[in-house]
């Protein structure tokens, strides 16, 4: 399938710990949590069951232009923080960029939903005339790929997709064959959600998706632990930047590591429930290993989807143990949702970014909130920062959406 070795050279991102990449990744091998209490009138307005959620908006006032917050909603705004970084991570030179060469990879799950529920209540409470013109533009689920293509002139392509949690890692296997099949000089990708509303809070908790912990936020996400009740909404956005490594080299690009193999594949199965065995999940990690020409035994680590959820978690556990056998048992995994919070189709992004920086650091991020490992999940789970060997390192990405989407991306270091 590909001719051309394909890298990382930049990393962007806004998310409920902090407000860049670098931030966020010194946030998480601290192993702080960035959930907290929802303080929004609204939602204590209704009593909703869940009180919590991961938060990253604030972090929004200090990075966009007043014109900027008006004119996109909450998930453009995102991405175009996380992008904008991760552009300026790369180094890369306007005028050195052929437009139609670079392409825009973008996800999300829900979309513009802040913008749809809000302009609904304002129709019925203020009548049509009070309808903002540029509502469509908003709450369009392509709106955030489109600002950002906007942003960088490319006109290779701006693709969304659109596979709930496994959206952004589909985002980055599509980027990656794109620059591997010498389609694009450079692509931006990566993924966003800002779903925190009291709608679709209200419906995940009317699923019994989400952990109630109210009394401990900080605490609720909880991978693997015998306690663990449900994820943690959260809204946040990542993005990468991917390049040839030729290209990248010419420039004389600092590279993160490389993108060596992607899988994609469907359960079939439930719209919501993973396929208990794993089957499916497990041929997507081994389509990554397959395109990274590597075996399973090469893998030393694996940023896991793991949500929190009581279901979830040991299905992907299935999955994993049906890929590698006794070799799960010297792999180091890592759950970052402890500390993010679930960013549903911004999560892959993210957690792409965590396994890039695992590698080009040699270091395995912490999953905090597990006390009690679920005797049924058999795993080395890091619970703190875990050093990783010396040498030639290759590690995947996990991401599992509702509809059975399942998507893997494998990074080799450099």
């Amino acid at each position: 399938m590909t001719n051309k070795t394909v890298v990382v050279t930049g990393i962007g991102a806004i998310t409920p710990l902090a407000a860049t990449a670098t931030e966020t990744w010194d946030a998480l091998l601290a192993g702080k949590s960035g959930i907290t209490r929802i303080e929004d009138p609204r939602f204590a307005a209704l009593e909703l069951p869940v009180e919590f959620a991961g938060q990253a908006r604030h972090w929004i006032t200090d990075q966009l232009t007043r014109p900027e917050t008006k004119r996109f909603d909450p998930s453009s705004q995102l991405s175009l923080i996380a992008a904008r970084e991760a552009w300026a991570d790369a180094g890369i030179e306007a005028e050195s960029v052929v437009p139609e060469r670079l392409i825009v990879d973008w996800a999300t799950g829900i979309g513009g939903v802040n913008t749809l529920l809000d302009a609904w209540d304002t129709l019925r409470e203020k009548g049509p005339r009070r309808v903002l013109p540029m509502t469509v533009p908003m709450l369009m689920a392509n709106g955030p790929a489109a600002a950002i293509e906007m942003e960088f002139g490319a006109r290779g392509g701006a693709r969304t997709y659109l596979s709930a949690c496994a959206s952004s890692t589909e985002s980055l296997a599509e980027a990656y064959r794109h620059v591997a099949t010498g389609e694009a000089d450079i692509v931006i990708a990566g993924g966003a959600e800002a779903a925190l509303h009291p709608m679709p809070l209200a419906s995940f908790a009317a699923m019994q998706a989400l952990s109630r912990r109210n009394d401990s936020p900080e605490t609720a996400s909880r991978p693997y632990d015998v306690t663990r009740d449900g994820f943690v909404l959260a809204d946040g956005a990542a993005a990468l930047i991917l390049e040839t490594k030729e290209h990248a080299e010419a420039r004389g690009a600092k590279i993160y590591a490389e993108v060596a193999g992607a899988g994609i594949t469907s359960d079939a199965f439930h719209i919501t429930a993973p396929d208990p065995e794993g089957s499916a999940a497990a041929r997507a990690v081994l389509m990554a290993l397959d395109h990274a020409g590597a075996a399973r035994e090469d893998v030393v680590h694996v940023n896991a989807h793991a949500t929190s959820t009581p279901v979830g978690d040991i299905a992907e556990y299935h999955a994993m143990r049906r890929v590698f056998g006794d070799h799960l048992d010297s792999v180091v995994v890592s759950a970052t949702k402890a500390s993010t919070g679930h960013l549903l189709g911004g999560a892959g992004a993210i957690e792409a970014v965590f396994t890039a920086l695992a590698l080009h650091n040699r270091v395995a991020p912490p999953t905090i909130n597990l006390t009690e490992q679920d005797p049924e999940i058999v795993m080395d789970v890091a619970t703190s920062p875990r050093e990783l060997p010396a040498g030639d390192l290759l590690a995947v990405s996990n991401s599992f959406g509702f509809g059975g989407h399942n998507a893997v991306v494998a990074f080799r270091s450099v």
